[in-house]
């Protein structure tokens, strides 16, 4: 198993197939993008698979998500979902995409054995998507998910993040479109993970601002405790049902204590930590010709050395040097 000092078990891997993504989103990097890894840096498709193996079969990884960057711009992502869908235990699959190609893709994900996406949709106004991403691609987005759901990419769930001054009134809208095109939709607070470093706590719309907008529209009862396990959102029943919403504090009311979560860079780095600032180089080990048990072994090490928190509201917080488009959702 992959066990920490504090007994969180890890089970669920964050798999980050590429740093690149083809939006701009103000919140993750600056309009000019970013100095991409460099191509012999990144893990093959083979060197993905194997690790993703050595996860699900010496160390009890049971739910792959693979993530960006744009996982989607990866362009043998259908063959490495196929080779993990393939294994035995299977794990169950899921992607984090920005939706763009997803119309193209999501037939032949399913087919390859993808289980279910996350799309990321801050706005449904054109005009601040554009804003927001620097990019005119709502409609792209729009499609995508269409077609993930025509798919049976279920459940399709859609993760916004709520930005002063630009989307901070939409709250109930994209709520209620979700709610009639059979989307679940779970916001997410702004986090100390853009490119720039610009992020400011007194300026981000907190879980309980959301909770507030939403409850000018709709009646949310929160859903049990035990019942979110450790999941990241909480979850609220909407005017008693069916439909659901959840909310990712990460910042405001963090989940620390029940992460189940390890983390692999596109260039073959462990973070045990969306803000660890230190990783556990994998790809080094794979490369000079380490068998399964002593990468299996590092991993173990660097989970056991994870961190009681993230530490958010700790005086000496040192944001990652990594943005979130480096270090995978």
């Amino acid at each position: 198993m992959l066990a920490d000092t504090f007994g969180r078990v890890a089970t669920d891997l964050r798999v980050s197939l590429t740093d690149r993504c083809n939006l701009r989103c103000s919140y993750c990097m600056p309009e000019e993008g970013l100095q991409w890894l460099a191509k012999p840096d990144l893990l093959t498709d083979e060197e993905v698979v194997r690790l993703v193996r050595i996860a699900v079969t010496h160390l009890g990884i049971t739910e792959v998500r693979f993530t960006g960057g744009e996982p989607l711009l990866r362009p043998g992502l259908i063959g490495i979902v196929e080779q993990c869908a393939a294994m035995d235990p299977r794990p169950r699959m899921s992607l984090t995409t920005n939706g763009i190609g997803l119309s193209r893709t999501a037939e032949a994900l399913a087919r390859a054995g993808l289980d279910r996406v996350n799309v990321s949709l801050d706005t449904l106004r054109p005009d601040v998507f554009k804003r927001l991403t620097r990019r005119d691609r709502h409609g792209d987005v729009l499609r995508g998910l269409e077609a993930a759901r025509a798919a049976e990419l279920t459940p399709v769930k859609i993760n916004a993040v709520l930005m002063p001054g630009l989307n901070d009134d939409e709250a109930p809208e994209l709520l209620a479109w979700a709610m009639k095109n059979a989307y679940e939709l779970r916001f997410i607070e702004q986090m100390p993970l853009d490119a720039q470093h610009g992020w400011k706590r007194t300026e981000m719309i907190t879980a309980s601002e959301i909770l507030r907008s939403l409850r000018s529209r709709f009646r949310l009862t929160p859903e049990r405790q035990e019942d979110r396990g450790s999941a990241p959102a909480e979850r609220w029943v909407i005017d008693d049902g069916p439909h659901c919403v959840g909310v990712i504090a990460s910042v405001t009311r963090p989940f620390c204590r029940a992460c189940d979560r390890t983390r692999l860079t596109a260039d073959g780095q462990i973070r045990t930590c969306l803000f660890a600032t230190e990783e556990t180089d994998l790809r080094r080990a794979l490369r000079r010709g380490a068998p399964d048990e002593e990468i299996a072994h590092i991993w173990r090490l660097a989970t056991w050395g994870k961190k009681a928190g993230a530490g958010l509201g700790a005086p000496d917080f040192e944001q990652p040097d990594r943005p979130m488009s480096a270090i995978g959702g």
